[in-house]
């Protein structure tokens, strides 16, 4: 079972209040249903979402629906669940803010249909049941998209979503536009606006585990990037002493400077900090880094003249 159909189902377990039913219908019916003579149709893949269609269209209008399996044409192994309304179309399509009193398709929804945060919200379910889908967290990438098909609808709903501050953007496409979601948290934010508290649970644990994984991964980056830096280094300054060595120049070095020169032959692989560490503990003279890497200074200069004269 996908991310997406989890999410589908939790919602449908919610109860709503009469005007939460007309809002959350409204969404749905206005981004799925469609006009054929005298019915109006509605389509899903999903029966958890036929079943609430049904209930939520039963008790508020009292009327018997038409409920069709069909086989799906659109290469889906699921089967495709129709419902048609013939009875009270009319008044139900008025209600729900898909026509006007005219009979007259509307742009957008009146704005009673989402007059209150709860309607709202209301309104993204049923969006969200007819045409969302949200990327499973544990993917390599955060993502959460509403198709659309018509422009109104589209600037409507993005308008909805960021009334919760969610930078949801649009997209224009072949068959309509997408609204979209990139960013994680506003991803978890919206799934909590729907409902969906065992899907925000799943969500922010994935979230959390992926960004400590990155976390330690971009350490251990960083150490082994260190470690190659610690490495280079010190393969420079051996390169340096044995020009030094070769050319029977190391008592031009002083004593402390000769002392450094040893211990940098005998620990090639040390860094800075741990080569100051050896030397204090081994000759119990203090040395910092600070003192050591003037004496590899110096080392450095007199390669370099040798280089030259050379």
């Amino acid at each position: 079972m996908s991310y997406t159909t989890k999410i589908k189902e939790e919602i449908c377990q919610k109860k709503n209040g009469k005007s939460e039913m007309i809002a959350e219908l409204s969404g749905f019916m206005r981004n799925n249903g469609s006009i054929k003579e005298e019915k109006f149709i509605l389509t899903t893949e999903n029966i958890d979402i036929l079943n609430r269609l049904k209930e939520m269209i039963e008790l508020l209008y009292e009327i018997d629906l038409i409920e069709e399996i069909k086989e799906n044409l659109n290469f889906s192994k699921k089967n495709l669940y129709v419902l048609t309304i013939t009875s009270k179309k009319d008044f139900i399509l008025q209600d729900v803010g898909y026509y006007t009193k005219e009979n007259q398709y509307q742009k957008t929804p009146p704005t009673y249909i989402v007059g209150a945060n709860e309607e709202i919200r209301a309104y993204l379910r049923g969006v969200f049941l007819a045409c969302g889908s949200i990327n499973d967290p544990k993917t390599s990438r955060y993502h959460m998209e509403l198709l659309i098909a018509q422009p109104e609808e589209a600037v409507f709903i993005q308008k909805l979503i960021n009334l919760f501050d969610l930078n949801a953007k649009i997209l224009s496409r072949d068959k309509g536009y997408m609204i979209y979601i990139k960013e994680a948290e506003k991803i978890s934010d919206f799934i909590k606006i729907l409902g969906a508290n065992k899907a925000v649970m799943y969500f922010e644990d994935v979230r959390i585990y992926r960004e400590k994984k990155n976390q330690t991964n971009r350490l251990n980056n960083c150490e082994q990037a260190n470690i190659d830096k610690v490495i280079q280094t010190a393969t420079v300054q051996l390169e340096q002493i044995k020009i030094i060595e070769d050319n029977r120049s190391v008592e031009l070095l002083d004593e402390k400077t000769k002392e450094t020169l040893e211990y940098r032959k005998k620990y090639p692989e040390a860094s800075l900090k741990e080569l100051s560490e050896i030397i204090t503990y081994e000759t119990g003279k203090t040395i910092t880094k600070s003192g050591l890497n003037h004496r590899l200074r110096k080392i450095k200069e007199l390669a370099e003249r040798i280089k030259k004269i050379n």
